[in-house]
């Protein structure tokens, strides 16, 4: 697992609720997977073809990686536009950095970050 996830905690009750309100990042829209609650989730996310790709910094198991393939959808708040995301799909840094642009800033090896998250536009 590339950062610990009490950090994620952390980051889940402190920082984020900031990031969210501040709307210079991305946020990800999303519903518990158990409680049905309405999540906000402060991400990279970064425009692929067809769709976005999420970096996975505390992996996989993350709460919000756990409700986004559970649910098969979310939304994503960008650039001001609000815009439906399915097909949620966990892959590998292989794929993701063939789909990715060019430009795009790799994470440090050092996080040792190895799976990402692909979702798809669903047309309006």
């Amino acid at each position: 697992m590339p950062m610990p996830l009490w950090w994620g905690h952390i980051n889940k009750r402190v920082f984020n609720p900031r990031a969210v309100q501040g709307g210079k990042w991305p946020v990800l829209t999303h519903v518990g997977r158990s409680s049905g609650r309405t999540y906000q989730t402060p991400l990279d996310a970064y425009p692929v073809d067809g769709g976005y790709v999420f970096v996975l910094v505390y992996g996989s198991g993350s709460d919000w990686v756990r409700n986004v393939l559970a649910a098969g959808r979310a939304r994503l708040r960008i650039d001001g536009q609000e815009l439906e995301l399915a097909a949620p799909a966990v892959i590998g840094e292989t794929e993701a950095f063939q789909a990715l642009a060019d430009d795009v800033a790799r994470p440090p090896k050092l996080l040792r970050i190895t799976e990402f998250l692909r979702m798809d536009l669903v047309a309006p």
